[in-house]
């Protein structure tokens, strides 16, 4: 059995989980959220306290390949209409900066245009100062690959740095031609 999928989830208060025909819902302060079931795994709520088990059919194997995701995405979802997820991502280079309006993120990173990106109806942007943005939703699946859909645009690259990257990602430096004689 998994080890993280034999762990209990405990729901805060204000938070609800049910599982109807193989659905789970999470409602919380901050939205809802939903996940079918795979057929080898079962979830059951008693109170605060939800469990997922594996329940035979099907071949073990898969039952013990969606035993600790299935409790890692409930997870998710309880902690997110709880209290939410957030990326912040860097801007590193001369001039390059990002400008949040509403649902729009328009970053000036060197290209000759412009990049646009709008934000899906579930997730906020924000630029507390131009070189940095905030990603934050209920969903952190989708948090994750908003922000590495912005990164994508303009990676950090290995000689000067200059980039859009994670808070706290470190670059790897390598240094320029050298010349021997």
């Amino acid at each position: 059995m998994s080890r993280i999928g034999k762990q209990p989830i405990t729901v805060p208060p204000g938070v609800t989980v049910e599982e109807k025909s193989r659905r789970v819902t999470v409602k919380g302060p901050k939205g809802q959220l939903q996940i079918d079931l795979r057929p080898e795994i079962d979830l059951t709520v008693d109170g605060q306290v939800v469990t997922v088990e594996p329940n035979g059919s099907g071949s073990p194997r898969d039952a013990r390949a969606y035993h600790g995701l299935t409790r890692s995405l409930v997870q998710n979802m309880v902690d997110g209409v709880n209290t939410g997820f957030s990326k912040k991502l860097e801007i590193q280079g001369v001039g390059w900066n990002a400008k949040a309006a509403g649902d729009k993120l328009t970053l000036n990173i060197g290209f000759c245009h412009p990049v646009d990106f709008t934000m899906p109806k579930d997730l906020s942007v924000e630029t507390p100062s131009p070189t940095a943005i905030l990603i934050s939703g209920v969903d952190k699946q989708a948090v994750g690959q908003m922000a590495a859909r912005i990164r994508k645009v303009r990676p950090p690259e290995p000689y000067k740095g200059k980039g859009i990257r994670y808070s706290g990602e470190y670059v790897r430096r390598k240094s320029g031609k050298s010349f021997g004689s």
